[in-house]
């Protein structure tokens, strides 16, 4: 069976098998049960906001006819972002209709989480449909503000582990790994007409955008992802500490963030910035040798 025709079948099943694929570990088997199951849950919401953003639902509108949206509504990534910022609403205060945010509301009482960092999520997706540039690298940061770091957040509020520090750090990493993501999917962002290197940048490296709908990347475009690449290896260790700031399993869990950014990191590197022809993927044993250099405070 295809992946389109179990989420068709099961949209909560299927959304969650998105986690294998992901940069960094969600909900590893060394973390205690309930962990797992709140950050799933967390993960669950997260993945289908973004499958909304990105027009990634199943064919055959399940997921917006859980989530109340009339029928002529099911292509509408707007309307169906406003669906399921009312179902959220219901999550806090009544009864949500989607399955997977029904799974989320114990979550969401146990640990005692606010809407804000779930809204912020819905407003990075709604973001997606009216803007496809970004001029300046602030300007990136302030949608990674929005798209990332609520996810570290959340993974500090349903741990118990949140502080002003943890989250600026946290902030740190989240922010890279989304970059190190839009770094990999250059040609998958550039089809759904985003892009997400900053214009002052592809200006500075004189790069058009057609330079980046090529099968391979010329000297240019390897030169302006090599840079990309850099600022996002910086945010990633000035986030490190954060590792070393929490203690058992839930440190594993970091380390395990931390080394899925490292580890894309290189895999681009590897493939000498070419990042046209597919995103490059680290393998297991990358990823493996980065959580130990990570875990033991060298990188």
């Amino acid at each position: 069976m295809t992946a389109p025709d179990t989420r068709a079948a099961d949209p909560v099943r299927g959304t969650l098998d998105k986690a294998a694929v992901e940069n960094f570990p969600v909900a590893p088997f060394f973390l205690p049960r309930a962990w797992r199951a709140d950050l799933m849950a967390v993960y669950g919401f997260a993945r289908l906001v973004d499958d909304i953003g990105d027009g990634d639902l199943a064919a055959g509108g399940a997921d917006a006819r859980l989530l109340g949206a009339a029928p002529e509504d099911a292509d509408d990534r707007l309307v169906l972002l406003d669906a399921c910022e009312a179902d959220l609403r219901r999550v806090f205060d009544g009864t949500p209709r989607h399955p997977l945010l029904r799974r989320l509301q114990p979550t969401v009482r146990r640990c005692s989480l606010t809407p804000e960092p779930f809204l912020g999520l819905i407003a990075a997706n709604r973001q997606d449909q009216l803007v496809g540039r970004y001029e300046t690298y602030d300007d990136l940061l302030a949608y990674c503000e929005l798209s990332a770091n609520p996810v570290g957040r959340l993974v500090l509020a349903v741990t118990g582990t949140a502080t002003p520090e943890r989250i600026r750090r946290s902030d740190a990493v989240c922010t890279a790994l989304q970059i190190v993501e839009h770094l990999q999917d250059v040609a998958e962002d550039l089809g759904r007409d985003r892009i997400y290197l900053p214009a002052e940048d592809m200006k500075r490296f004189h790069v058009e955008e057609n330079d980046l709908a090529q099968k391979t990347a010329g000297a240019s475009v390897r030169a302006l992802i090599a840079y990309e690449t850099e600022r996002a290896r910086s945010l990633l260790d000035e986030g490190a500490p954060l590792v070393g700031s929490v203690h058992g399993r839930l440190r594993l869990l970091l380390a395990g963030f931390v080394a899925g950014g490292k580890a894309a990191i290189g895999a681009i590197a590897a493939a000498e910035y070419d990042v046209l022809p597919g995103p490059p993927k680290a393998g297991k044993l990358r990823l493996l040798r980065e959580a130990g250099v990570t875990l033991r405070g060298e990188g």
